[in-house]
């Protein structure tokens, strides 16, 4: 290794040790569950990320319609392995891997690897809309949901301030692109706070105006759970009044209209898009990254053509007779094969003891609102409702991470039932719509 590099190593202050060191970019469900597996007796383990916490993504859209508060979905990851040994976590943003000199290459410095964990998760699919990505509002991050909160009720704000019924229609109209269980259960918030929430809040206002679209390409709902369910959630946002428009798909938005493919336009200044997700494979590797950017891996994670280096969650692709394009990008699916491979490295590197990994679907869920959700558990036993509510409450407080994270969800969930209230409504970072003027200049400015 020459000096430049051996200079680039010390800058990220990682002590020398005897054991092998594992590097694991991504402190998702992927990469915090590798990380609680491991066995740093035989390892010293390196987690990086550009945040210093773990987000609760399933929850993202609660703190987006003002039904949780951001710490409630994120728990520190220094916090989370203080008591582990041989660990150390370091924020910084992963951007290029060196497989020959396995070297990672981040923003503060480069950090050499004996083995490399890429478990750096999903990114929104804008299908290479400018437009798009420029204007929409996307919800894979807390920022996103902040961003999210602060629109939704600066909207609410503007509208009481104008006499014009076109601006404040504008204003008031919210149009959710994808039928996925992000994209329901979003259209299913922002349908409570129309019908117990925002009237209180806004008295001068018609909240009967305030009109909610949800646009999905396919012609139902939760194309990835059954018809059943599908057609569930469909007869549950009916009842919010949520405009159901299935087979069609959203054309363009100039930040004031959103126009749909039969020529429809909805005054809107509000697109939230939870149409799709894209892996978020960084480059050096590119040789075996799929189409939907995601890395080739055999049935022990293990990234085709490379040396210890090995991917999981959303950003792999493990491709079969069952999975033909590689598994779900589910939390579930990511928190399994974390297990697997700590289970199979902690064996040590003789590869004919570890176990390939095989995916347990336990079942599916998403919810509509109060008392309103669909629920598949290990694909056979299929119902909603109450019960399905129930189980979608219980299933996400046991996957959160930190205990009081449990405590202050589930006071403020049982709180908001018994009221209908929900008191996170604080505008406390307002949002300002970020002018793009060219491409480029848009490619240029700082993330």
């Amino acid at each position: 290794m020459n000096q430049a590099h051996i200079s680039q190593l010390e800058k990220i202050n990682i002590p020398k040790s005897d054991l092998p060191r594992i590097v694991i970019i991504g402190g998702g469900f992927g990469g915090l569950r590798f990380v609680k597996r491991i066995d740093t007796r035989k390892y010293q383990v390196v987690l990086l990320d550009r945040y210093n916490y773990h987000t609760f993504q399933p929850l993202l859209y609660q703190v987006a319609t003002a039904g949780l508060e951001p710490d409630s979905i994120a728990g520190p990851l220094r916090k989370t392995f203080q008591k582990k040994k041989n660990f150390f976590f370091r924020m910084a943003s992963a951007h290029k891997i060196d497989p020959v000199e396995k070297i990672v290459e981040t923003n503060i410095g480069e950090l050499s690897y004996d083995h490399l964990i890429l478990a750096c998760g999903s990114i929104t699919n804008f299908f290479n809309n400018e437009e798009f990505e420029q204007k929409a509002f996307p919800l894979k991050q807390l920022p996103h949901a902040l961003n999210l909160r602060s629109q939704i009720l600066q909207n609410f704000e503007k509208a009481v301030l104008k006499n014009d019924e076109n601006e404040v229609q504008r204003l008031m109209n919210y149009v959710i692109v994808g039928g996925g269980p992000t994209g329901v259960e979003v259209a299913g918030a922002l349908g409570e706070l129309k019908k117990h929430v925002l009237p209180k809040d806004f008295p001068e206002l018609n909240l009967n105006k305030m009109q909610i679209y949800l646009v999905e390409g396919q012609d139902r709902l939760l194309g990835g759970m059954s018809e059943k369910s599908g057609e569930k959630a469909f007869e549950y946002l009916k009842k919010f009044d949520v405009n159901l428009y299935v087979g069609k798909i959203v054309k363009s938005f100039d930040g004031e209209t959103v126009e749909l493919n039969d020529g429809m336009q909805i005054p809107s200044e509000t697109l939230i898009w939870a149409a799709g997700v894209n892996g978020n494979a960084l480059t050096g590797m590119d040789q075996k990254v799929t189409r939907d950017k995601r890395y080739q891996v055999n049935e022990f994670n293990k990234v085709e053509g490379f040396d210890e280096v090995y991917a999981i969650g959303d950003v792999a692709s493990m491709k079969s007779e069952e999975f033909e394009r590689g598994h779900p990008m589910l939390a579930p699916v990511a928190i399994q094969q974390a297990e697997l491979l700590a289970k199979n490295l902690n064996k040590g590197l003789e590869k004919d003891n570890w176990k390939p990994f095989k995916y347990v679907d336990k079942g599916t869920m998403a919810t509509v609102g109060r008392n309103k959700a669909v629920t598949e558990v290990f694909g056979k036993l299929k119902f909603g409702g109450f019960m399905a509510w129930l189980m979608w409450m219980f299933v996400h407080l046991v996957l959160i991470v930190e205990f009081r994270n449990k405590i202050v969800i589930m006071s403020n969930w049982v709180w908001n039932y018994f009221t209908y209230d929900r008191g996170t409504r604080l505008i406390i970072r307002p949002f300002v719509k970020k002018k793009y003027k060219a491409k480029k200049q848009a490619e240029e400015m700082p993330v």
